[in-house]
């Protein structure tokens, strides 16, 4: 069933016991794995010369790091392995936990390409130099210390008979329905008044306007291709052609970053 409901925007924020309001940054729990020893013993000493606090466990291939059902902020990953390579881990990883950041360590820059499927929050060549592991490592720092301790947008929908909010990370995308918009939400459908136009500058980053109808959470992305989007539970939203260049570009973007550039 479609809920038709007037809705308002809150933005709701974490409580801290910091009267200075500043944030802290967190302590990472952090994997490393490769199937090349030295590799991994080199990732693992730079990795505590950037983050000394960090909590590091390395592992020699994807099979041992599964079965070790460890929960981690941050897994480094190479793709490139015996066995189980870092894709098929990755996957199996990301079935798992839809949060975790992944980092590919790849020799061959193509590669890289594949890990669209999984979300990676970035990657890294072989070899791996200390400076643009430590801009990683940053990034990755910065983003789990935001998501922990920053405001969580949420949307508000009120009725004369109750209410309810939603996260906007619960949003897959949104599509326009003539003078209404339809949320497509992880749950249920629901059905709003409003412009496409509000709801864009009201979600925020991390959403692209695919089509004048569509505007998708680039994080619930499975796959692609020039017309359709295809979501991460089995919905289609369209995708214009004339926009499909950028949308490579916003989305690569958003898959190396961990958020979204706008040019």
């Amino acid at each position: 069933m479609i809920l038709v409901f007037r809705y308002i925007w809150l933005d709701v924020f974490s409580k801290t016991a910091d009267k200075t309001h500043e944030r802290r940054n967190v302590i990472l729990k952090i994997a490393i794995c490769d199937d090349e020893l030295e590799i991994t013993q080199q990732i693992e000493g730079m990795v505590r010369k950037c983050l000394p606090d960090c909590e590091v466990i390395c592992y020699g291939c994807g099979t041992d790091l599964l079965a070790a059902q460890e929960t981690f902020d941050l897994i480094f990953l190479d793709i490139q392995m015996d066995g189980l390579n870092g894709i098929q881990t990755a996957k199996k990883i990301r079935s798992m936990d839809e949060n975790v950041l992944i980092v590919f360590i790849t020799g061959i820059k193509e590669y890289v390409f594949d890990a669209f499927d999984v979300t990676a929050f970035h990657y890294l060549l072989k070899p791996v130099q200390i400076e643009k592991l430590q801009e990683v490592l940053h990034k990755a720092e910065r983003k789990i210390t935001g998501e922990k301790h920053c405001k969580k947008r949420q949307l508000l929908i009120k009725t004369r008979e109750k209410s309810l909010t939603i996260d906007t990370d619960d949003i897959l995308f949104l599509e326009n329905a003539l003078r209404k918009i339809v949320i497509h939400t992880k749950t249920e459908p629901i059905l709003v008044y409003g412009t496409m136009s509000e709801f864009e500058q009201k979600v925020g980053s991390g959403f692209y306007r695919s089509h004048r109808g569509y505007l998708v959470n680039m994080a619930h992305i499975a796959e692609y291709d020039t017309e359709n989007i295809y979501m991460d539970n089995g919905e289609i939203a369209y995708l214009a052609r004339k926009n499909y260049p950028d949308f490579v570009k916003q989305y690569m973007r958003f898959l190396r970053d961990g958020d979204v550039y706008h040019a």
